[in-house]
């Protein structure tokens, strides 16, 4: 029966420790998404037809993201935050800079997922797992993709 007791135990902190986790993910997203706002509406010169696109494209994909963290973080009866995480956003109208935060923000947001999977893994919802894991794959590929475009 202790045996018992103690794993249900493990397996209530490993769910608390997620719902944290999901919450920082969340957070991420949040910033995100006030970042590429800004960021789309500020952009000038010759690269804002294009930067626009991308930095609109993005505030959806977090937009999205964030809404699939927020349904996990209910599945597993956590309560979600509504606050962006804290730091703070530069306000550039030079577009590499743009880029460059824009780089270090999904980078921030892989190292999230990354904590993550192995914490949903734990707890043994494969639903869960596969759809947090779309979402660290899109991070990557924006990472990748930013990488790319700072490159001269």
């Amino acid at each position: 029966m202790t045996r018992h007791h103690s794993s249900i135990e493990a397996e209530g902190m490993s769910e608390k420790q997620l719902v944290n986790a999901l919450n920082r993910a969340l957070a991420w997203e949040l910033r995100a998404i006030a970042l590429y706002a800004h960021y789309s509406a500020y952009v000038s010169g010759i690269h804002r037809l294009h930067l626009t696109a991308h930095f609109n494209n993005e505030v959806n994909e977090s937009v999205t993201h964030a809404a699939t963290v927020r349904s996990a973080i209910v599945k597993l009866d956590g309560t979600a935050i509504t606050e962006r995480d804290d730091t703070p956003i530069v306000h550039t109208s030079n577009y590499k800079e743009m880029l460059t935060e824009a780089y270090e923000t999904e980078k921030k947001a892989v190292e999230t997922y990354r904590q993550i999977l192995p914490l949903v893994e734990k707890i043994g919802d494969t639903e869960l797992y596969d759809s947090l894991e779309v979402v660290y794959f899109d991070e990557q590929r924006s990472v990748e993709e930013l990488r790319m475009m700072l490159k001269d």
